[in-house]
């Protein structure tokens, strides 16, 4: 684990610090709906109907944002086809399959620590 002390020395900067570039990153790859997007993505090529039917909850208004700040941050890239009715493409740029190990391994976490936390959960809200 690094210390504060340690990110503060590195090249990157300091994700404990408000203002700090790296926490702006991390809160972009720590929201829900881009670990989903990126999960789809890393599937292959997806259009935007395509994401939307796959990541249930999400709605237009979010995946358009999410889609938009992935582009603007050079992970996922957009691609306009032009033909009659228009079509978007979205994939992953180079930078964005970099998440993918990481990202499953948070998934396979989850999966793995299912039970756990969800009987933890259900001791806390007994107590209370």
């Amino acid at each position: 684990m690094v210390t504060t002390e340690q990110a503060a020395a590195a090249p990157g900067g300091d994700p404990y610090q408000s203002d700090c570039a790296t926490r702006r990153i991390l809160d972009r790859i720590g929201d829900r709906w881009t670990v989903l997007v990126i999960g789809v993505l890393g599937e292959g090529d997806a259009r935007f109907s395509e994401l939307r039917r796959r990541i249930e909850g999400v709605s237009q208004k979010m995946l358009t944002q999410t889609l938009r700040g992935l582009e603007r941050d050079g992970l996922v890239r957009r691609t306009v086809h032009p033909q009659v009715p228009v079509r978007v493409d979205y994939a992953l740029t180079d930078a964005g399959t970099t998440l993918l190990e990481p990202l499953r391994a948070l998934q396979q976490w989850s999966i793995a620590h299912l039970g756990d936390v969800s009987a933890s959960q259900e001791a806390y809200d007994r107590s209370k």
